[in-house]
């Protein structure tokens, strides 16, 4: 299907510091919109990144059929802009799409808008070290009806925004004892929107008292660690890493955290999907077995943790350095995404 195209009439890159980015809150010039109506999507638009009309009934702001996915490209030495494994955000987002009632997204709609996007917007790419094109696809319900029923009508946008890093020092995080992010049986595995409003308010607790993000544990007893905030966590409990299984479907498949494994495998890394239990993390805090924490997501990439509080009490983590796995790991990572490793699994998409 052809794109129109609407340029914008002048470019906003020159007024940007890219030395001094603040984290999504800059946009670039152009954005993808695509509309599902009457079973089939429509001509697709690039168009200059602007507000959206619509109507105040569209279902996704009362019944909360929305779900998004975050990505990201880079700018390598050589000039050229590389998406990092776009083909895996496409799938995840369309089960979302899938668990969430709404419409399937083409893979070829969806890359053919963002590549030819960011043809067109390549000098919005950092080359900051550091910095990135943080890309956020977004679909959601328009069907403008005052009734909890599947929705037949949506958007699908693609707006991306330059970033510089998401946590600019390491993390501190409290284990959460009392909310929950996901329950088995809910959307906890999927990007729906509502996740993240719900995880606002006890966010917002642990971050008055000085923490940065939460460590969530099971809805049931709360006994068994999943997530770190809105990023996978990983551990590093004696020569193992060690992060959450996904078997009961209450933590997002993330794909940092999947590319983090598997570069961890190649060094020889033991690796263990597996429940841990909150109480092997605290004694591992007490004994020195636990050597490292990061939380592993496309917003932060690998952001170590330093501290982890748990019933009042604070455990400090032993300082990362170069050598740390976690430092080993998100070079390697940032090597292949900039071109300067091969990139053996086939994760990087060249534009242009």
């Amino acid at each position: 299907m052809e794109i129109e195209v609407i340029k914008a009439a002048f470019s906003r890159v020159d007024d940007v510091d890219f030395d001094n980015i603040p984290f999504g809150k800059i946009f670039s010039d152009h954005m993808f919109v695509v509309d599902f109506l009457e079973n089939e999507w429509m001509q697709p638009t690039i168009m200059p990144y602007g507000n959206l009309e619509m109507s105040p009934a569209i279902s996704a702001l009362h019944y909360g059929q929305a779900i998004f996915e975050g990505m990201k490209a880079y700018k390598g030495a050589d000039g050229r802009v590389r998406i990092f494994r776009p083909f895996d955000n496409i799938k995840r987002m369309n089960k979302s799409a899938e668990r969430m009632c709404m419409a399937q997204i083409p893979e070829s709609l969806f890359m053919d808008g963002l590549t030819q996007m960011l043809s067109m917007d390549s000098e919005w790419v950092p080359s900051q070290q550091g910095c990135s094109l943080y890309i956020r696809p977004v679909m959601f319900a328009t069907t403008a009806e005052i009734k909890v029923k599947t929705a037949d009508q949506f958007k699908f946008v693609i707006l991306t925004c330059p970033v510089g890093p998401y946590y600019p020092h390491p993390v501190k995080v409290v284990i959460e004892e009392h909310y929950s992010r996901a329950a088995e049986g809910g959307v906890g595995s999927v990007k729906a929107a509502g996740n993240y409003g719900a995880a606002l308010y006890p966010a917002k607790l642990a971050q008055e008292k000085g923490f940065d993000q939460l460590l969530w544990t099971d809805a049931k007893d709360h006994k068994y660690i999943e997530e770190s905030g809105t990023m996978n966590v990983i551990f590093v409990l004696g020569n193992k890493l060690v992060t959450p299984s996904l078997e009961k479907n209450t933590i997002l498949s993330g794909i940092t955290r999947d590319s983090v494994l598997t570069l961890a495998k190649e060094l020889d890394i033991e690796v263990e999907e597996r429940k841990i239990l909150v109480e092997e993390i605290i004694d591992g805090c007490k004994t020195g077995e636990l050597k490292e924490a990061f939380g592993a997501g496309t917003a932060a990439t690998i952001a170590p943790i330093d501290l982890i509080s748990y019933e009042g009490i604070d455990f400090y983590l032993p300082s990362v350095d170069a050598n740390s796995i976690s430092s080993v790991l998100l070079k390697m990572l940032t090597d292949i995404r900039v071109g300067k490793s091969a990139d053996t699994y086939d994760w990087m998409h060249l534009v242009g």
